[in-house]
């Protein structure tokens, strides 16, 4: 008998069938990132050049009923879910950018460590496609576990 999945592994699921989505360079954009965001509720963005780390991410929480930021920003991330220290694949980690103390941040799926401790990650808007990235652990602002939605049935 088949266990269900749980959180982390439905996010790694749906996520992994996404590797390789990419923005288009130039005036024309891909339909799918643009359908994302429409699918989440920005309906205002129309091209696949805004930046879209958290977007994705989002778009992967809403589409397996887990808990997700409703924002466009990396950092809003701290917010969700629940804080760990000890990560486990599937977990959402999030980095700054620029500056520790900047606004501006980035979001993805943690996968592991490398030997040397830089986090390996999967996400989108990394070189403007989704893939797997290696990033600093210095960089690191926190780990967040993810928990289902509960349903509402009436």
């Amino acid at each position: 008998m088949n266990r269900p999945l749980t959180p982390n592994e439905q996010l790694l699921q749906l996520a992994t069938s996404y590797i390789g989505l990419t923005e288009i360079v130039g005036v024309e954009n891909n339909p799918v990132i643009v359908q994302m965001f429409d699918d989440i509720g920005f309906n205002w963005v129309k091209d696949d050049e805004t930046a879209w780390c958290s977007m994705i991410m989002n778009w992967l929480a809403w589409k397996c009923g887990l808990e997700h930021s409703g924002k466009l920003d990396g950092r809003s991330w701290l917010d969700v879910g629940k804080k760990v220290s000890d990560p486990e694949p599937g977990d959402v980690v999030i980095f700054w950018r620029e500056s520790i103390n900047s606004w501006k941040g980035h979001v993805g799926i943690f996968l592991g460590y490398t030997k040397d401790d830089r986090i390996f990650c999967l996400g989108g808007n990394q070189h403007n496609e989704f893939n797997y990235m290696i990033y600093p652990g210095y960089r690191i602002l926190g780990f967040r576990r993810l928990r289902s939605i509960p349903v509402n049935i009436n």
